[in-house]
């Protein structure tokens, strides 16, 4: 019998799991918010995540949901587990991606490493948090924030006068000095079976992830044993099933720090699509159908993927093709079918090969043909 993984989000992520789930086999469905949406050739719906009746009509008949984002209610996924159908991650996981205020208590509970942190409710809490750090803090709205969205970087209690005037309680961090940014990806499937990728490090521009370096250079050794620990503790404690990207602050004195969680494939782990024996797309689908995991090994000793961020001025990342490929013929291209906008992820480069500077300078080089 055919397997059958709904997944809803019609984003990038979900067109990703397309050409994996062709190639093994599987049945893949998207419930997506609006038509036109990127993973539109498996989109076979049409509606609202946040509303039940609307997601256990789609998810009839699959064996198993999973995301393409982290923002389906607990309610929601609380009614598809009672409806009898496989979630995974399940709820209880996924809300630790969910909720940074929890994430942190349950990470810090397990005794991994975490900035210093507290809840926000009030000008005087946000007041003593600063006095105790330095004067300086990471303010995050605890839901809904990614890609530099629901975070800022304070220096007074002023600086969040509009966030705490909504009311809501907030999570204040430490403002962590770090070298480096990095991220560790591991798979997990529900019988227990885990596998990483190299630890890879992503540089950042204006809070959004510009560029990802796998593996990360002078990593070997301390640092990519001590990221594996921490990612398949965490994969663990919490019985995640699925990709589990964990990112981490590399410390000037050596340590790394957890920064987010996301459970699902991640940004970071695009490079795997041409530089691993096992992308995280096709990795993804394995482990929520509890199949097999495949091999992480890299393909060649380094890849560079590059985020295209806005794309070309007018018309779609395919129009500007013919002078790209032309020119990087040992690049691969990816096209996520959005129109462009100032910031808006739109695609990304990836090259591969044995020397990293010429590797970064083939995919730059890629990816400045889409840029305005």
């Amino acid at each position: 019998m055919t397997p059958t993984v709904g997944v809803i989000g019609g984003g990038q992520l979900a067109r990703m799991m397309i050409p994996p789930a062709v190639a093994l086999g599987i049945d893949l469905r998207v419930l997506a918010e609006s038509a036109g949406e990127s993973a539109g050739l498996a989109v076979t719906s049409i509606g609202d995540f946040r509303d039940l009746p609307t997601v256990l009509e789609f998810a009839r008949g699959v064996d198993v949901v999973t995301f393409d984002h982290e923002h389906v209610p607990q309610d929601v996924l609380a009614g598809l587990v009672d409806a009898g159908i496989r979630v995974s991650p399940r709820p209880e996981a996924l809300l630790y991606a969910q909720d940074k205020l929890l994430m942190r208590e349950r990470l810090a509970a397990l005794g991994l490493p975490v900035p210093d942190w507290a809840p926000i409710r009030s000008r005087d809490d946000l007041a003593a948090f600063l006095a105790a750090n330095g004067g300086r803090a990471v303010l995050k709205t605890p839901r809904g924030g990614y890609d530099g969205k629901g975070v800022r970087v304070i220096g007074s209690v002023d600086d969040a006068a509009d966030w705490l005037a909504d009311g809501a309680v907030l999570l204040a961090e430490e403002l962590v000095e770090f070298r480096r940014e990095l991220a560790q990806l591991v798979a997990r499937r529900s019988s227990g079976e885990t596998v990483l990728w190299p630890v890879v490090e992503s540089i950042q521009r204006d809070g959004v992830c510009a560029e990802v370096i796998a593996p990360a250079p002078r990593s070997a050794g301390r640092i990519a044993d001590l990221a594996a620990d921490i990612a398949v503790s965490i994969a663990t404690n919490l019985d995640v099933t699925g990709v589990l990207a964990v990112e981490l602050f590399e410390t000037s004195d050596d340590r790394l720090v957890i920064n987010e969680l996301a459970m699902r494939p991640h940004n970071t782990g695009h490079w795997t699509i041409d530089g691993s024996t096992t992308s995280q797309f096709e990795q993804h689908l394995r482990a929520v159908l509890d199949l097999p995991l495949g091999a992480t090994g890299t393909r060649e000793p380094w890849s560079v993927m590059v985020n295209v961020l806005g794309g070309p001025g007018s018309g779609a990342l395919p129009d500007r093709y013919p002078l790209a490929l032309e020119d990087q013929p040992t690049v691969k291209f990816h096209s996520y079918g959005k129109a462009s906008r100032p910031g808006r992820k739109v695609g990304h480069v990836t090259a591969t090969g044995d020397e990293l500077d010429e590797v970064v300078y083939r995919a730059r080089a890629a990816s400045e043909f889409f840029r305005a």
